[in-house]
């Protein structure tokens, strides 16, 4: 093969590249960029030159500012539920934006998912069977993720109070006391599955 040949079939295979990373919605999983028939070492020579870029070990996207990281987040981990800090924060229970995602995942995903430069990820690993409970879904910044609902919120903030800041703690607290909308027949049925429900009891139901 000439070189001008070589010139021309590199462009080829990552216009290839480019076209399947925006099939697969802007990031695409090296197993998935594999089924092209690339040679790897192609793809890694793409990266150093920075034709395309590796968003983690294994994810890659055409171009970093792509996306926001909101974006990143739901992206990367769609199968994780916003809990703690975070979800206290989409619920508007606590006023100080955390530094960092806290996401419950399943305690058997691989832990290299989590080796992020950024965003910075708190995974929470939970058992398969707990991390359904009270599972629901919000929108933020116009990404869909999955998110504790409140009152498996609270009931997980009451189990992991060491977890949390005293303020948020505080804050989190006032915030569901004072909420409208909260569901107290359901923060019993979750207290007694996270068993914390002498704390439900003790620290909230004297408010409601």
């Amino acid at each position: 093969m000439t070189n001008s040949e070589s010139v021309k079939r590199r462009k080829e295979l990552l216009i290839k590249v480019k076209d399947f990373i925006e099939e697969e919605g802007g990031i695409a999983k090296k197993e998935d960029l594999m089924t092209l028939g690339i040679d790897y070492r192609i793809i890694l020579d793409f990266v150093d030159l920075g034709e395309i870029v590796r968003i983690k070990n294994g994810y890659y996207t055409d171009k970093i500012d792509r996306f926001s990281e909101t974006e990143l987040v739901a992206k990367l981990f769609p199968d994780g539920r916003l809990c703690m800090e975070s979800a206290l924060y989409a619920y508007g229970y606590i006023s100080r934006k955390p530094y960092g995602w806290s996401i419950a995942i399943d305690k058997n995903t691989s832990k290299s998912r989590f080796k992020l430069d950024y965003p910075r990820v708190i995974p929470y690993y939970t058992e398969p069977e707990v991390l359904e409970l009270g599972s629901t879904e919000i929108e933020i910044e116009g990404q869909k993720f999955q998110i504790y609902d409140k009152e498996r919120l609270i009931c997980d903030c009451l189990k992991y109070e060491g977890k949390l800041e005293r303020q948020d703690f505080k804050e989190c607290l006032q915030s569901y006391i004072s909420d409208e909308d909260k569901d107290i027949c359901r923060l019993m049925e979750y207290a007694r599955k996270r068993k914390v429900l002498r704390k439900v009891q003790t620290m909230i139901g004297i408010w409601i």
